[in-house]
């Protein structure tokens, strides 16, 4: 992206890049605070919004969008799911999901990178490496606060099945989208 290369940079793709960054981190606010009921915890559409986001602005911008979220977390901001009932800022960030919200971070340059110029099945298996980071991350982080015995009944089971229909949808999303944007070129 030019408006990250200091010698390319102009005024408006620098804005254009701020811009589609806090477009971005709005986007992943809606994503956390949309709960569809579902079997068997309520599912938000956090997962489908970051990991379109990521497939679709690529790595640089789809890292620069989720940090700028986690940064107006941290500051107070009640952009996470069930903020502000579960706390807010830096202790919503140290709580159990605070592992999945860097899963997340770290996920954005995996499925930006590995989903460019990819088709729905490049891109639906680039989303599911990064799902892979934000549970492996999450489900670390999460030993601090569940026994090793029910890890994987608290911080995975319940959600594995709504993130992978996330990642079906975001990966025919992003391929919909391209397609639409390659013959409107």
């Amino acid at each position: 992206m030019a408006f990250l290369d200091p010698s390319q940079t102009r005024p408006a793709s620098l804005w254009r890049g701020i811009a589609v960054v806090l477009g971005g981190a709005l986007l992943i606010t809606i994503g956390a605070k949309v709960q569809i009921p579902f079997w068997p915890v309520p599912m938000t559409l956090h997962t489908l919004a970051v990991f379109l986001l990521a497939a679709a602005l690529g790595p640089r911008l789809g890292f620069a969008a989720m940090a700028t979220y986690l940064a107006v977390g941290a500051l107070g901001l009640p952009v996470f799911s069930n903020a502000p009932e579960r706390g807010i800022g830096l202790a919503y960030l140290v709580g159990p999901t605070g592992g999945y919200l860097a899963g997340y971070l770290l996920s954005t340059l995996i499925v930006g990178w590995l989903s460019r110029n990819r088709g729905w099945i490049g891109q639906a298996l680039a989303m599911l490496a990064g799902l892979a980071i934000v549970y492996a991350v999450g489900l670390l982080w999460l030993t601090a606060f569940v026994p090793l015995p029910g890890l994987i009944a608290a911080g995975f089971t319940p959600f594995i099945l709504g993130d992978l229909l996330k990642v079906a949808l975001a990966s025919g999303l992003n391929t919909a989208i391209n397609c639409l944007k390659g013959r409107t070129q």
